[in-house]
């Protein structure tokens, strides 16, 4: 039995490892930008061989993710702003909320889509028990 501890969840999540190993980057480029180039996968891990396509058209279902993370996103800004400035149906204050948390879940947009592919990924690969370093089936 080994004694090492499996890196944590929440953390490896976060930076976007391999959900495998939690070790191997699932994107080819650490930052978004360019814009072109922000979903880039490799083929397998680097590190332990898993495949981050497991198969054709697999991440279509991350849309749903996105969406769900999206709607979230913009109920948690328009709450905070409820509470910090308050919210009126007199003036247009409801307006100025809806128009930051539009803009706040525009710009944070690619980060989302992305997290929503390792969040996908993750809920189909368990940790230990992918593949390693097996050859092309």
């Amino acid at each position: 039995m080994s004694d090492v501890k499996p890196p944590a969840l929440l953390p490896s999540i976060f930076k976007m490892r391999c959900p495998n190993c939690r070790k191997g980057h699932m994107f080819t480029h650490k930052s978004i930008f360019p814009l072109s180039h922000m979903l880039d996968m490799p083929e397998r891990c680097e590190v332990c061989g898993q495949k981050m396509e497991l198969e054709v058209g697999f991440y279509y279902g991350t849309g749903y993710v996105s969406y769900g993370l999206s709607v979230a996103l913009l109920g948690a800004v328009f709450v905070a702003y409820w509470i910090i400035f308050g919210l009126s149906y007199k003036d247009y204050s409801i307006f100025y909320a809806l128009g930051a948390a539009i803009a706040i879940v525009l710009l944070l947009q690619p980060w989302l889509m992305r997290i929503s592919r390792v969040l996908y990924l993750y809920g189909f690969v368990k940790y230990g028990k992918g593949s390693r370093m097996v050859s092309e089936e």
